[in-house]
């Protein structure tokens, strides 16, 4: 287990209590069921990722509207990278991308776990 902030657990337990719609229709219809274990807000280091797969070192993040804000999309760029050197991948995923293309995104989260596991 990599290490983490245990001051975001509680912040971590409420989130998968209020899940957003776009996070829910990805847990619910496609990961939960996932072959392979994902996690929903696991805490990693000081963050708190929507989604993580430890067997793939792999990270989902869901971007709602206000990550395309110059100065919220500076925070996900240092984010990331925190959060790449635990040696672990990040993708991001926008929301509309999970209204409008369900099924493309779940086949480019599978290609990437994929590509992690052989």
């Amino acid at each position: 287990m990599k290490n983490y902030n245990k001051n975001n657990l509680p912040l971590a337990r409420e989130l998968r209590k209020s899940m957003t719609p776009w996070e829910r229709k990805l847990w619910y219809e496609f990961l939960h069921s996932y072959p392979v274990r994902f996690r929903r807000q696991a805490t990693l280091g000081n963050y708190i990722a929507d989604f993580y797969c430890a067997r793939a070192k792999l990270v989902i993040e869901l971007d709602g509207g206000h990550h395309y804000i110059q100065e919220n999309a500076q925070r996900d760029l240092i984010r990331t990278a925190e959060i790449q050197s635990l040696d672990i991948d990040v993708i991001r995923v926008c929301n509309v991308d999970v209204d409008k293309n369900f099924y493309g995104v779940c086949e480019y989260i599978d290609s990437e776990v994929k590509k992690r596991i052989k």
